[in-house]
């Protein structure tokens, strides 16, 4: 199936809070910061959310542009990913932030979607 669901997406505030308020792992892939934290009471193994600075792009039309195409790109290779999730029966909550200040090629971001995903599996699996 290849979605991304509502129950996909971070929503839950004290979980956000937690990832950016220390204790969570994160490395990045530029353009794309990625922050992960294990966690438990979600109802998907990996839950996403996706940020976009407005220091970067001032308009709304842009940031959203940028945020569709991360999306995609998580949508079209999570599989691998989710199922390590299940396998070992973690959760995980992963936050992918852009960094850069230019529009990028869905493709690029497609790529390293690709090596931040295949990062944070070897990191799990650890």
């Amino acid at each position: 199936m290849n979605t991304l669901s509502k129950s996909e997406r971070l929503d839950k505030k004290k979980i956000i809070e937690k990832m950016f308020a220390g204790g969570s792992r994160s490395f990045s892939v530029f353009p794309l910061r990625v922050v992960y934290l294990p966690v438990e009471g979600l109802e998907t193994s990996a839950s996403v959310l996706i940020s976009v600075s407005k220091r970067h792009f001032k308009r709304a039309v842009k940031r959203n542009r940028v945020k569709r195409q991360i999306r995609e790109a998580y949508r079209k290779n999570k599989h691998e990913l989710l199922q390590v999730l299940q396998d070992k029966e973690q959760q995980l909550a992963v936050a992918f932030i852009y960094l850069s200040d230019r529009l990028v090629a869905s493709e690029e971001i497609e790529e390293r979607m690709k090596t931040a995903l295949a990062r944070i599996k070897e990191r799990i699996s650890v």
